[in-house]
């Protein structure tokens, strides 16, 4: 009688070498997660389940991207892959095509982030980086095709998508005022009664992951706070100093993804200065050049640009900081 065969164990992992994780969770990286509830949320009642859909396809298509590189390290998988999707997802259009979603998210990983050496070293925000490559190759898929918000008081709840909806009376408040210098209500521009991308329309929403970030110091509030001031300033500079079709400065923070993108984007630590006055400088920058590319530029929406240049910047101005600040201390 032949003994049973049996599979053989598993080696020993060699001591003092420990097997490395798929995935390295970062307490800060889940608290940008959890701080994007409120916003998630609110695009599936706005937008239906197509939503969470998008979101899903970023955030996968990411880590594959990302554990490609990684592997070869061999490095765990960082949770900011996560983040890097989710506001990826969360700044596109609702009926964005999946594929386009895809090649944003690589793009964003791939050439915002591994490139430059992997998590911590990238100069640009990944999500930014991803979103700025379909914005300008896929221009009509990202501007000229939107769902209508979904009603009831289940609302996308209860429903894959909204209807489809084109043309200049279904587009942003940021093109319709480009266009036909049309301004949408300001309540309808807070509650989110708007057409807009997943993440931007419901100002509420944005405020409570806001909050989330502060309350647990995740995020700096200074570099959300200098934003809106330059761009409040810099609008009622422009705007009451004879500058023609100019909005009011309250309504050129509360359209388009300016809020989103400042609580989001602009706080993210690794692409941001070091110190704390160039943060201001930093921000007031950002907030400034927003209103400016919004006036006098091509594109409505362009906090994106706003944003990757402030990136581009940022070791200047904090290089520009320390000498000033090391000046100072030297002659005192």
């Amino acid at each position: 009688m032949s003994e049973p065969t049996t599979s053989p164990p598993p080696a020993p992992v060699p001591a003092g070498k420990k097997k490395t994780p798929l995935i390295r969770w970062q307490p800060p990286m889940i608290g940008v997660i959890i701080a994007c509830i409120p916003v998630v949320a609110a695009s599936i009642y706005r937008f239906g389940w197509r939503s969470l859909a998008v979101i899903a396809v970023a955030c996968i298509v990411g880590f594959v991207t990302e554990w490609l590189f990684t592997r070869k390290r061999p490095e765990p998988v960082t949770s900011a892959v996560f983040v890097t999707g989710l506001l990826l997802a969360l700044t596109l259009p609702p009926a964005v095509p999946f594929w386009i979603v895809a090649i944003g998210a690589f793009i964003g990983v791939m050439f915002g982030k591994e490139l430059f050496g992997g998590f911590g070293r990238n100069v640009f925000n990944p999500a930014l980086v991803g979103r700025c490559f379909i914005y300008v190759c896929f221009p009509v898929a990202m501007t000229g095709q939107w769902t209508a918000q979904i009603g009831g008081a289940w609302g996308g709840f209860a429903r894959w998508s909204g209807d489809a909806i084109n043309g200049v009376t279904g587009a942003t408040p940021l093109l319709q005022f480009s266009l036909e210098h049309t301004v949408t209500p300001h309540i309808d521009l807070f509650l989110g009664n708007r057409a807009g991308c997943l993440g931007e329309t419901v100002v509420p929403a944005i405020l409570l992951g806001a909050a989330y970030l502060l309350i647990r110091k995740y995020a700096d509030w200074r570099l959300m706070l200098a934003p809106v001031l330059g761009a409040l300033g810099m609008g009622a500079v422009l705007k009451y100093s004879g500058v023609a079709n100019m909005p009011d400065p309250l309504w050129t923070v509360l359209a388009g993804g300016f809020l989103f993108g400042v609580v989001f984007m602009v706080t993210e630590p690794v692409s941001a200065p070091r110190t704390v006055q160039a943060r201001w400088v930093y921000g007031i920058f950002i907030g400034c050049l927003t209103v400016v590319i919004r006036r006098f530029g091509t594109f409505p929406e362009n906090i994106m640009f706003a944003i990757l240049i402030g990136n581009m910047f940022a070791p200047t101005i904090d290089y520009a900081v320390r000498h000033l600040t090391g000046e100072k201390k030297g002659a005192a």
